[in-house]
């Protein structure tokens, strides 16, 4: 066991355990615990514990100050609670659409990996087939397809269970909820051949038959096989009706009937309303769609293309799918789902720039990157899109203007398949007449090169990690506030420097935050700043710079290593009123400028400005002088402590 496992264990099971916990997020140096109940904490122990430099209460937190190596213990921390990363106050500021992606994002985190293996396995799979080494209904094709498929066959239970750790719903009756989704007899696949008993909405676009009621209510049933959006949605509202249970129902009788009511109440709204609704969406995408196509092809796939990821995650690619199966069934050929071919392509090319761009400082984009690449190139972008480029908006909607670009290609083509097969790569042969005509197929490779290179072009061109706030804030597992101390700078030069931000100087020991006012992190002073700049007050190195902007580490030539803090509890800000203009690992001279922020925002929004400006490896000092002229040095150095 690791020693910041250890660190996180210790921690946890002394706040009260896992139970105990509403959320944990984390900044600078400490962990922001949101605690049920505080007296469960046995705040001495912490105080004492080897790891922690000590603990503090303040704004409704439970606060376990680490120093360095914070981002560490709170990844362990994370695994041990189940809890969410993001803090429920950033998430109730969110805009709904910011919201939304972010529940979308935050319930495939957990299972990426797994999602990025299936996706491979499937193209593999594919691989073998094209080239005849087996045949599709081979039993090796057949048991390969299984595992990699069978992920994404069954996403509704694996959503219903990461969306209720989301939404604090009991994971078990996430899990179930999935399971009643994918149940065979709610299935519209079970009614093929079936005489409806009843239709809704009779003589118009969106005409709906069922085949069984619920209570008397029609039942319309349909393939929640690889749906999302369905199954959020009732986890969501489950969670709701779990909240009010157990405001009803006496503690004593809750593990039975909390789960009765919760069950009762979510299933059947699933069933009867969301189904229902994407019912009519999906008919309603399949009327217009036809009508366009017949319209203009090329504006049509150009759409298309544009649209088609989008549809996916909402579940609403039926209405084209479903017109698609018909006509090459009845006629051999369908261009109804040409036009999609190039999102998949643009959507490994916009990963394949943001890779190249910054994997060093990402390690969601290091680890995930490439298998999520060689997924997309198989066709399966699901580990691509919810693991990597919907949090990222623009980087979403450059890859969704690469699939239009792809989309017009086709359409100028007039191309559409003949087969419906494989997928990404494989999906080529989809575009060999039965005769055996390749000009559709060298339309197709046309449109490839072309959704990569406008989606790459973009995302190159145009994407900054520092530029949107509100994806910095999503950034999963921020590089760690660690100082590497390596190799111990043998010779530590005494040196002298002025204040990174202009404004009144002050002790350090008048700060308002407890945890720097102590001298705990390190000597230094408080900056009340004049105007929103951070400048390098030396020659040297960004350590790390915090994803919200808000603080950041540097390191001179000779070896002193800065914290810049701008604002107290400013994190919770998630960047806003911030703007960077450096990265971990820049080189910086001095009166380079580091950081911009709105100060007059960030008070008014509520927040303290004071800045403290912390010599935070002090202790290798023989000595540390601080002055408070803003005029002169704020801070001196004498040479390195003996060792």
């Amino acid at each position: 066991m690791g020693k910041y496992e250890t660190l996180a264990r210790d921690i946890v099971k002394n706040v009260g355990g896992r139970a105990n916990v509403n959320s944990v997020g984390h900044c600078i140096t400490r962990l922001r615990f949101k605690l049920k109940d505080v007296a469960k904490a046995d705040t001495p122990y912490l105080e004492d514990l080897d790891g922690v430099v000590t603990v503090m209460q303040a704004g409704g937190q439970y606060q376990v100050v680490i120093g360095n190596h914070v981002a560490q213990v709170y990844e362990e921390v994370i695994k041990l609670t189940g809890t969410d990363a993001s803090d429920e106050e950033e998430v109730e500021k969110m805009s709904p659409f910011n919201r939304l992606i972010d529940i979308i994002s935050g319930s495939f985190q957990p299972f990426l990996g797994v999602l990025a293996a299936g996706g491979m396995i499937k193209g593999l799979n594919a691989m073998l087939i094209a080239f005849n080494l087996v045949a599709a209904t081979d039993g090796t094709s057949v048991l390969l397809n299984a595992v990699g498929d069978a992920i994404f066959t069954f996403l509704p239970l694996v959503v219903g269970l990461t969306a209720a750790r989301k939404f604090k719903l009991n994971e078990f009756i996430g899990l179930v909820l999935g399971m009643i989704m994918m149940y065979p007899s709610i299935q519209l696949s079970a009614f093929e051949g079936s005489t409806p008993i009843g239709s809704l909405f009779s003589g118009t676009i969106i005409e709906s038959n069922y085949f069984s009621t619920f209570l008397g209510l029609p039942i319309i049933a349909q393939n929640y096989s690889g749906t999302v959006v369905p199954i959020l949605f009732t986890v969501w509202f489950a969670s709701i009706i779990q909240r009010r249970a157990k405001k009803i129902i006496p503690e004593m009788l809750q593990t039975f009937f909390v789960p009765f009511f919760t069950l009762l109440i979510a299933a059947p709204l699933a069933l009867l309303l969301i189904g229902p609704t994407l019912n009519v969406a999906t008919d309603l995408l399949s009327t217009g769609f036809q009508n366009l196509l017949a319209f203009n092809p090329i504006i049509f796939m150009a759409l298309l293309g544009l649209l088609w990821q989008v549809l996916v995650i909402f579940g609403l690619h039926w209405a084209v799918v479903s017109v698609a199966l018909v006509q090459v069934g009845a006629e051999g050929f369908t261009q109804m789902l040409a036009g999609t071919f190039g999102a998949s392509f643009a959507q490994v090319a916009v990963v394949f720039a943001l890779w190249l761009k910054f994997r060093k400082n990402d390690k969601g984009l290091k680890t995930l990157g490439i298998p999520a690449m060689i997924s997309g190139l198989a066709g399966v972008t699901e580990p691509a899109i919810y693991g990597l480029t919907l949090k990222r908006k623009s980087a979403f909607l450059y890859s969704m203007i690469g699939g239009a670009a792809g989309g017009a290609i086709l359409g100028m083509a007039n191309s559409g398949f003949y087969t419906l097969g494989g997928l990404g790569i494989f999906g080529l042969p989809n575009f060999i007449s039965p005769d055996g005509n390749l000009a559709f197929v060298w339309s197709a490779i046309m449109a490839i090169a072309v959704s990569m290179l406008v989606a790459f072009a973009l995302t190159w061109l145009f994407y900054s990690e520092t530029a949107e706030g509100n994806e910095k804030v999503k950034t999963k597992n921020p590089k760690s506030w660690h100082f590497n101390h390596s190799p111990l700078q043998a010779a530590l030069a005494g040196e002298s420097f002025d204040t990174p931000v202009p404004g009144e100087i002050k002790a350090l020991h008048e700060g308002s935050d407890e945890l720097f006012s102590s001298g705990a992190m390190g000597q230094g002073v408080i900056v009340l700043p004049q105007k929103g700049e951070v400048f390098a007050p030396f020659d040297g190195e960004v350590v790390t710079i915090f994803p919200t902007g808000h603080a950041i580490g540097i390191r001179s030539n000779n070896g002193a290593e800065l914290l810049i803090h701008i604002g107290m509890n400013t994190v919770e800000l998630g960047g806003k009123h911030y703007e960077t203009f450096v990265q971990s690992g820049d080189q910086i001279h001095k009166g380079d400028l580091l950081i911009k922020f709105d100060r007059e925002a960030i008070e008014a929004a509520g927040y303290v400005t004071e800045t403290p400006v912390i010599l935070t490896n002090s202790q290798d000092y023989s000595e540390v002088k601080t002055y408070l002229s803003h005029d002169d040095k704020i801070i001196e150095t004498a040479s390195q402590k003996a060792l």
